[in-house]
């Protein structure tokens, strides 16, 4: 540690955000050393260690010889003003080296809200945020992670995007830059040719050119570069890396418990949610080989709580058996196995009796609509009967809280539907009253929504987003139906999801907003200290885009979509039949009860996903 850092750390809040030292962290000699990877996440530390992705990424790329990788998280915002006065540039934990001494800067993409960090944290290194800007000597700045399925509004600034699992892919990658290296390929050489490698998309190769309407008249690439770019996937998740010796961190995070990965992919088809495409196909991990990784995560970490991840945890189908085994283990040393991703239509109270052991604490479920019409329009796949059923099954086992999560501006969506949430609501209500064996203690219902954001790769890529104001209707509309004192209602600002919105659907020229706002004073926007909705609409004006023409406009479906360079192994044309089907409020099947022929079991030998 420097004496500059170390005067510095005095006057910050939080200061074991920047310090490093954890347990399990990976220091190597610098002489033995050939090649530095900077994983950077663009949020603070609590919320960038939580993130499994950048833990598997962390041990791969120090897996191998002569690589070392270190990380870098956005400094609040008390230590930025520190670093800047200090003339500070911004540095990795491990070694305290400068980030723009590395070779490759990776950025981890999780929400579009960040996107001005990444500009910041890039500033905060010394480097031009712009691309083309950037120098010969420059690290090699690289993007992945959901928001990459998208790749256009950060496109300037970046000069690699990674699609899909970066577990192979950025190994690959890692090798062509020292083979580039050893060659004296020039950057433009260098990025050609990792335009060649499957999964890396390079978008200063690519011409996109628009009507006078503003939407895109063509994506053109250029010197023999991919069209589509198709994602990266791992399939053999039994014999891929896992962090069983993760880091400890020496300060609390958001999620500060083991993790044990059950699987990759859901076979649902809920046509708002991007996760469950791009995410395809389905990829298990058998149940010995989940068991020994969360036992040894267990074991090398100390921590006294366990968590059991994937999109859906409850369709693993040997879930129960895997919990038997865990708790063998967890039971006598009092270690907390918990249970993400519940869906109302498989919650068995055995199994919730196994996580909890004994342990009440409140249930989350996600209807996301209020009534079945709406239900079946988005494919959720879960009836009244089955939310009521479940509620029942833990009202009667103690149970005295439950949090249910909606959605407002749904396609198709009428007021009907919004007044549906708070009947559903009582009925909930109604079960506790009937069913509860807990009375003394009273019942805990929270009412959650959010307003609805259509991302690139769903059946809903083509929909809009209602505007902020009847976003307001619908939750003044609701609050006033919703009066029973035991039902809590909250609800989320819509200003974020309009800004979430053009940002997942739109194109490389809103990089001129993104880097206005940053440069106005936009950083952690996800954050209310810092968010500011006047200063985005101000940069907006200035660049002279309307955030209406991203967010709220419906797309036909012969419109060439900014994202059409990214291919993630879904159809278009089963995208767009999916979207038919939500207007006829037809359901989809799982793709346990049958394959609709979605397209990504191409990506596995044999044709045929693992459900």
């Amino acid at each position: 540690m420097t004496r500059t850092l170390e005067r510095i750390l005095s006057r910050v809040q939080k200061p074991g955000r920047y310090t490093g030292g954890e347990y399990g962290e990976v220091r190597k000699d610098p002489a033995q050393v050939d090649f530095r990877f900077a994983l950077c996440f663009p949020d603070t530390y609590e919320i960038g260690m939580s993130n499994l992705g950048l833990r598997i990424l962390y041990g791969v790329l120090n897996g191998m010889e002569g690589v070392w990788c270190q990380r870098a998280f956005a400094p609040w915002g008390d230590m930025e003003a520190e670093m800047r006065a200090a003339g500070l540039p911004l540095f990795a934990l491990e070694s305290g080296e400068s980030l723009r001494d590395f070779d490759v800067i990776g950025f981890s993409l999780g929400y579009e809200m960040a996107y001005t960090n990444v500009l910041n944290m890039l500033d905060l290194a010394g480097l031009p945020v712009r691309a083309a800007d950037r120098g010969e000597d420059a690290p090699l700045i690289v993007a992945g992670g959901t928001c990459a399925y998208n790749p256009e509004p950060l496109a300037p600034f970046i000069d690699v995007f990674s699609l899909g699992e970066g577990e192979e892919a950025l190994p690959e990658l890692v090798e062509l830059i020292r083979r580039g290296r050893q060659a004296g390929w020039s950057r433009k050489e260098l990025l050609r040719e990792i335009a060649g490698l499957k999964g890396f998309y390079v978008p200063s190769l690519y011409e996109v050119s628009y009507h006078g309407d503003g939407t895109v008249a063509a994506i053109e690439p250029r010197e023999g570069a991919p069209f589509p770019v198709t994602k990266r996937i791992v399939a053999d998740l039994d014999h891929s890396y896992f962090p069983v010796d993760t880091m400890v961190p020496s300060t609390e995070i958001v999620q500060d418990r083991a993790t044990a990965e059950l699987f990759r992919g859901c076979i649902r088809g809920c046509r708002f949610c991007q996760a469950g495409y791009v995410y395809r196909p389905v990829r298990a991990k058998s149940e010995a080989v989940a068991a020994r990784q969360a036992l040894e995560s267990c074991r090398r970490s100390g921590y006294e709580e366990m968590t059991l991840s994937s999109l859906s945890t409850s369709d693993y189908r040997p879930l129960v058996d895997l919990c038997d085994h865990l708790l063998e283990y967890c039971g006598p040393r009092k270690i907390n196995l918990g249970l993400p991703s519940l869906r109302a239509d498989n919650f068995s109270m055995g199994l919730m009796q196994r996580l909890q052991s004994g342990r009440k604490s409140g249930l989350t479920f996600a209807p996301e609509a209020g009534t079945q019409r709406l239900r079946d329009a988005i494919n959720k796949n879960v009836t009244e009967e089955d939310l009521l059923n479940s509620c029942r099954t833990a009202f009667e086992g103690g149970w005295n809280a439950v949090k249910l999560y909606f959605m407002l501006g749904l396609p198709t969506e009428t007021d009907e539907d919004v007044l549906g949430i708070a009947d559903l609501a009582r009925k909930v209500l109604y079960t506790f009253k009937k069913y509860g064996t807990n009375k003394a203690r009273g019942v805990r219902i929270t009412v959650s929504t959010s307003c609805f954001v259509p991302k690139c790769h769903t059946p809903f890529q083509w929909e809009g987003q209602v505007d902020m104001d009847e976003y307001r209707r619908r939750v003044e509309l609701l609050r006033g139906a919703m009066r029973e004192r035991a039902i809590t209602y909250n609800w989320h600002d819509p200003e974020t999801s309009l800004l979430e919105a053009v940002f997942a659907r739109g194109d490389r020229r809103l990089a001129d907003v993104i880097e206005h706002a940053w440069r106005a004073g936009a950083r952690f926007d996800s954050w209310t200290e810092y968010f500011s909705m006047e200063r985005w609409l101000d940069a907006f004006r200035e660049v002279g885009l309307d955030p209406a023409f991203y967010a709220g406009r419906q797309r036909s479906r012969e419109e060439i979509l900014p994202w059409s360079v990214t291919d993630v192994g879904v159809r278009q044309d089963y995208l767009w039949r999916e979207r038919e089907q939500a207007y006829r409020a037809c359901i989809t099947p799982d793709c346990r009860k049958q394959c609709t022929g979605c397209g990504a079991n191409s990506f596995l030998k044999g044709g045929k996903c693992d459900e």
